[in-house]
């Protein structure tokens, strides 16, 4: 223990003091070197907040200077846009100065002109006077010598001379009155007996039925097909009736639209060429023979357009009244008829000096409505007015197409000579059969009946109108809804149509797949 005290606690106490001093003397250096770090970083804030505001007090003066220049800039404009308009206002008060010593000057121009025309009115006042009074003693001077009054005088001469007026008119009226009219009568007669002499035009009533040949009674069990299906496809593509019966080599085919059936007739002979019938070949024949029917319908509108030398024609118009080569009215081919008239009523035209050409649009057009009466509401004439306004045609061809048949009172010459024309094409011997075309109209508007039903695609009326052919469509009719439709649709034929016998509804449904291997 003496050891410890002696040797070792002196030594431990020496140390710990000093250690005690180094530490203090370390937190004394340790702060001074913090107070200058602190004294530094505030003597550069200082510097810093004394440059930002000097850079503030720059920005400032540069500020107030570009504004300054700006209200200058500013003042010397207006300044400059102030002196020009008072320029300008200074000029116009220098023109209105002008006019206004111009104005004077007229001014007193006319009032001296004035002064000039009320002299010469005072002169003229006085001349009238002078005239009145010469006037009037020698009317004094004439009564007393005459023995009657002015009045008097005016009225029996007058009188004399209405007299002798209205007796002379009589005359002139009354032999002027029988000269025209037997100049009219023979003039009517000359040209409608010219014009009819001049068109000789064939006359052909249209039939409802077409015969094909075929090479050997086998074809017809071909036509056929198995269990039908051969012919069957093909009335349903068409339309149209294909009879088969004991005559010798030949079938015929029945269908009141000549439209219709010549489709089928072209699509029934390439078949019996092509020998491959069945019911896809059958559909390709008939779209063909669709394409022909066209292509002939257009080439039958130009044909006549050529012969009758009518130019200008727009093409849809064109195809319009190419369909009247399909169209007949009474029996009697609508276009052969159209022509006929046009070539009457050009040459009436001519003969009486009118324009020809006009005459034969008109007559060429004036039934163009029954192309598509069967499309469109409306009786044939409105129809045509309607197409003609669409496709702007002349006013008086409007207007003969309208009066041809007195739907309205004809105030043109054109629209007269076309009534004429019309009626000396229908009146040929033959022309005309009354049966045929009431029997047509009747299967049209069974046509158009079932057509009116929502989802029917076409329908085709056959077997003389004892069957109504209906295909709808597949997407928008149900195998349910056929049922009520062609109940539907029989009871609306009954209501609306006079028939004999009875009328069978063939409703057809069919849906199709078709795709192609590439």
């Amino acid at each position: 223990m003496e050891f410890f005290l002696t040797y070792i606690l002196p030594p431990l106490a020496a140390g710990t003091v000093l250690g005690f001093a180094g530490f203090a003397a370390g937190i004394k250096y340790r702060k001074k070197i913090a107070e200058a770090q602190i004294g530094s970083a505030e003597s550069q804030a200082a510097k810093i907040v004394n440059d930002a505001v000097k850079a503030a007090e720059a920005k400032k003066k540069e500020y107030l200077i570009e504004g300054k220049e700006e209200i200058q800039r500013s003042r010397t404009e207006l300044e400059q846009e102030t002196r020009e308009r008072r320029s300008e206002l200074q000029r116009q008060e220098r023109r209105l100065s002008q006019k206004e010593e111009q104005l004077d000057r007229k001014y007193d121009t006319l009032e001296k002109k004035e002064e000039q025309v009320a002299a010469r009115l005072k002169q003229a006042d006085a001349l009238n006077e002078e005239i009145a009074e010469i006037k009037k003693k020698q009317i004094d001077t004439l009564q007393q010598v005459a023995g009657m009054s002015t009045e008097e005088a005016k009225a029996l001469l007058l009188e004399r001379i209405k007299d002798e007026a209205e007796h002379d008119a009589a005359v002139i009226i009354s032999e002027n009155e029988r000269r025209i009219k037997d100049d009219a009568e023979e003039k009517a007669r000359y040209y409608v007996s010219m014009a009819i002499q001049r068109c000789a035009a064939d006359q052909v009533s249209e039939t409802a039925v077409s015969t094909v040949s075929i090479p050997n009674d086998e074809m017809k069990g071909r036509l056929i097909g198995r269990e039908g299906r051969n012919i069957r496809t093909f009335e349903t593509v068409t339309g149209v009736d294909l009879i088969i019966d004991d005559t010798p080599e030949a079938i015929t085919l029945s269908a009141f639209d000549p439209v219709r059936r010549e489709i089928a007739r072209i699509a029934l002979e390439k078949l019996i060429a092509d020998g491959r019938i069945h019911p896809a070949r059958i559909e390709e024949m008939v779209e063909k023979a669709r394409k022909e029917v066209d292509a002939s319908i257009k080439k039958a509108a130009e044909d006549a357009l050529l012969e009758l030398g009518i130019h200008g024609l727009p093409h849809d118009l064109v195809m319009i009244l190419g369909r009247l080569r399909y169209r007949t009215s009474y029996g009697q081919n609508v276009l052969r008829h159209s022509v006929e008239v046009a070539h009457l009523a050009g040459m009436m035209a001519s003969e009486l000096g009118l324009d020809a050409k006009l005459a034969r649009r008109a007559g060429l057009l004036h039934d163009i409505g029954k192309a598509i009466d069967h499309e469109t509401e409306g009786t044939h004439i409105q129809i045509g007015v309607d197409l003609a306004r669409k496709f702007r045609e002349n006013k008086d061809v409007i207007h003969a197409i309208e009066a041809h048949h007195n739907d309205v009172e004809p105030h043109t010459t054109i629209a007269v000579l076309i009534q004429a024309a019309d009626a000396i094409s229908a009146a040929r011997p033959g022309a005309r059969r009354e049966n045929l075309e009431n029997y047509i109209k009747r299967l049209e508007k069974l046509e158009e009946l079932a057509n009116s039903f929502e989802g029917v695609e076409r329908s085709f009326a056959v077997q003389a109108g004892r069957e109504i052919r209906i295909i709808v469509n597949p997407q928008a009719v149900s195998d349910d809804r056929m049922v009520l439709m062609s109940h539907e649709i029989v009871k609306k034929i009954e209501d609306e149509l006079d028939y004999p016998g009875q009328i069978k509804i063939n409703l057809i449904r069919e849906n199709r797949v078709v795709n192609y291997a590439k």
